[in-house]
């Protein structure tokens, strides 16, 4: 009797250790079975500016805590929409990187609401030596040529985005090496500011300054800085050669003076010789007899 009482404990135990060694299993060790849902992807890198098509979808099963903000779970919804950000291969499409018009094709749906592209001319000096890449911000200087008294620069635009270099609209983008360089960049400007970069444009030289994307501050107050920075004492001499060349004038018209008898002046109003008055009208006189009266009668 005890013996089969000690087997059946013996038992118990036995199956009660195998019980919990699988349930910490089960819980600890085996892998989870989540719930996955399918979301469309890249099928390979996307470049900006891009139209999205039936080839370049995939779908995708991602764990449901990890679906990002904004995701796109019908083809559908992905279909001829341009790519606003690079997309890699295999990332999961959300709405935030994707033009909102549909049947947009390139660049100009990557343009903000309210904003143009403008494109200026660029050398490798007023380029920054090639640092100004698609995405940079940037400051439009402005510089009127001229003499030293005339030349001007100012800051006409501040923190302005660069959307593209030439051909190239993001960094690291492999152009054409047939298609010809054009060394322009084309920025984002609001449509006053247009109009006053494409006046500068035709009225002087312009130039870019390179700026840090996280700085939003405005560096310059934009009033126009003058030659006086570059030589303090000029606008001085400028004064002493202008009273300089006042003295030098006076003197010239005093020397001839003296050598012509003295000063011209003109004649005054009582040295003047009034021409005589005009003589009056003649006079007609007609003669007028009644009877023994003689009368004239003058008409003038």
């Amino acid at each position: 009797m005890d013996r089969q009482r000690i087997i059946l404990l013996f038992g118990a135990a036995w199956i009660s250790a195998a019980l919990l060694t699988w349930f910490l299993y089960a819980h600890t060790v085996a892998p989870q079975t989540e719930h996955r849902t399918p979301i469309m992807a890249a099928a390979h890198d996307l470049t900006v500016g891009q139209m999205i098509r039936k080839a370049d979808l995939k779908s995708v099963a991602v764990l449901t805590k990890d679906i990002p903000k904004g995701g796109i779970f019908a083809e559908k919804d992905a279909l001829n929409r341009v790519v606003l950000y690079p997309v890699t291969a295999n990332e999961a499409l959300v709405s935030s990187k994707l033009s909102l018009l549909s049947g947009a094709e390139g660049i100009p749906s990557t343009i903000d609401p309210g904003h143009r592209a403008v494109s200026v001319q660029i050398t490798d000096v007023s380029g920054v030596a090639g640092l100004i890449e698609p995405g940079s911000h940037v400051d439009v200087l402005f510089t009127r040529p001229g003499s030293m008294t005339e030349a001007i620069t100012s800051t006409i635009l501040q923190n302005v985005k660069v959307l593209a270099i030439g051909h190239a609209v993001q960094i690291g983008q492999t152009v054409d090496p047939k298609a010809p360089k054009v060394p322009v960049a084309t920025l984002i400007v609001t449509p006053d500011e247009a109009q006053k970069l494409e006046l500068a444009k035709n009225q002087g030289r312009i130039s870019l300054s390179l700026r840090n994307p996280l700085d939003g501050s405005n560096g310059v107050n934009g009033l126009p800085v003058s030659t006086d920075v570059l030589d303090p004492t000029l606008t001085e001499r400028l004064v002493r050669e202008r009273k300089l060349r006042m003295a030098q004038d006076m003197n010239v018209t005093r020397a001839f003076e003296e050598a012509s008898g003295g000063p011209r002046t003109a004649p005054t109003p009582a040295s003047r010789k009034e021409p005589p008055p005009p003589p009056p009208p003649p006079r007609a006189v007609v003669d007028v007899f009644r009877g023994d009266k003689h009368v004239q009668e003058v008409f003038n």
